[in-house]
C-alpha cells in the first residue's frame, strides 16, 4: 500500500507554463479499455512520461502528479491497472477497493502480457499529436508502479529512461523482480528509495544496484536515510528535502537521461 485517498504530492515550484488535463479511457492491444488521467503543457520538452501507480492503481494523487509534471513542461499519463478486472470507473470503486483483501484478487490476475500491452497503449498515446507528440518518453512508478518502471527498461517498451519511488525489485508472487531481470535492460535507471522503508531493506537495493552495474545499464540509485516507505508527499516538513531532491534527480532525469551520477544533476548523491 501507499498513498491514501487524500494524499497530494508536493509541488517543485512555479509552473512554467499552462496545461490542460482530463480523465481518458485509452484501448490496449488485445481490446482492453481501461481508465487513465491525462495532463498536457501548453509549452511541451518534448519529453513525455508514463506514470505507473501503486497498487490501488490511478487514484488522485497521480492525476495531480501528472498535474505537477505538466506545470513543468512535460506530457503526462497516469494509468489504471485494472480494466480487465475493475472495468474503467476507478472511482466508482469504493473506499474497500484498496485493502489488500479485496484487491488481491486483482493483483493475482495481472499478466505481463496485459500490463505491457496497457503500457505501450499509453506510451503511443503520449506519442501521438493529441498526447504531445512526444520525441521521448519515460516512465516514473510507486510502489508496486516503481517496480512496473524499473522493468520499461526493456527494449520493447523503446523508452528513454525509467525512474522507480520505493519500487520493490525481489520476486513477487513467483515472478521475476526487476534484479533478476536487469539483464534485459536497456534503458537508463534511476531509483529512489526510503532508508527507513522496512519492506525494502537496503541489503535488497544493493543487490539491484549491483545488477545493474553487472548488466552495463546506466542508472542512479539514491536512498534518503530515515525517509519511509511512500515518502514522496506534501505535509511532512521532515521530508521536505527528500522530496525537493527526488523532484530535482526526477527533472533532471526527464531532461537528460544518458547524465545520470553526474554531480550537477540535483543535491546531495545517495
Amino acid at each position: 500500500m501507499c498513498y491514501d485517498a487524500d494524499a497530494v504530492p508536493p509541488r517543485y515550484g512555479p509552473p512554467v507554463t499552462n496545461h490542460t488535463s482530463h480523465p481518458r479511457t485509452l484501448v490496449s492491444a488485445d481490446g482492453t479499455r481501461f481508465a487513465a488521467f491525462a495532463a498536457v503543457p501548453e509549452r511541451s520538452t518534448g519529453a513525455g512520461v508514463l506514470v505507473l501507480p501503486d497498487n490501488r492503481g490511478l487514484s488522485g494523487f497521480y492525476e495531480q502528479f501528472c498535474c505537477r509534471l505538466a506545470e513543468q513542461g512535460h506530457p503526462a499519463v497516469a494509468v489504471d491497472y485494472y480494466g480487465r478486472t475493475a472495468g474503467t470507473d476507478h472511482r466508482g470503486r469504493g473506499p474497500d477497493f484498496g485493502e489488500l483483501d479485496q484487491l488481491m484478487s486483482h493483483l493475482r490476475a495481472l499478466t505481463r502480457p496485459g500490463l505491457d500491452a496497457d503500457f505501450t497503449a499509453a506510451i503511443d498515446w503520449l506519442r501521438s499529436p493529441t498526447g504531445g507528440a512526444c520525441q521521448r518518453v519515460l516512465s516514473v512508478g510507486f510502489c508496486l508502479g516503481g517496480r512496473f518502471a524499473f522493468t520499461t527498461a526493456a527494449p520493447r517498451f523503446g523508452l528513454a529512461g525509467v525512474i522507480g519511488f520505493y519500487g520493490a525489485v525481489q520476486p513477487l508472487f513467483g515472478a521475476p523482480g526487476p534484479t533478476q531481470l536487469a539483464a534485459e535492460f536497456r534503458a537508463p535507471v534511476l531509483g529512489l528509495f526510503g532508508g527507513a522503508d522496512e519492506g525494502i531493506p537496503a541489503g535488497e537495493v544493493a543487490a539491484f544496484a549491483d545488477a545493474l552495474t553487472e548488466a552495463g545499464v546506466s542508472h542512479e540509485i539514491v536512498t534518503y536515510p530515515g525517509a519511509p516507505h511512500g515518502f514522496f508527499e506534501l505535509g511532512r516538513a521532515d521530508l521536505a528535502a527528500a522530496c525537493a531532491d527526488a523532484w530535482q534527480r526526477v527533472l533532471a532525469m526527464l531532461a537528460e537521461p544518458e547524465g545520470l551520477g553526474r554531480p550537477d544533476r540535483a543535491g546531495r548523491p545517495g
